[in-house]
């Protein structure tokens, strides 16, 4: 099992605006079960948009949010 740290923050024109974010720290196997975990706690659905290799964004369906993800 892999730590990801996830940061989930709101989004303005599309780009990441920090007027609030929530922060987890979650165990899985992979980037997805990662984000599944967390859309389990928060009820949103994401896809992901890109992956940078040390980073991977994550949009959130029919929501102005986004989540990031990093391998610890």
């Amino acid at each position: 099992m892999n730590t990801y740290q996830i940061e989930i923050t709101d989004t303005f024109g599309g780009e990441a605006n920090y007027s609030w974010a929530k922060r987890f720290t979650v165990f899985a196997n992979t980037y997805r079960g990662a984000i599944n975990k967390v859309s389990r706690q928060t009820g949103y659905s994401f896809r992901k948009e890109w992956d940078s290799g040390d980073c991977v964004r994550y949009n959130a369906v029919h929501a102005c949010v986004c989540a990031f993800l990093e391998e610890v």
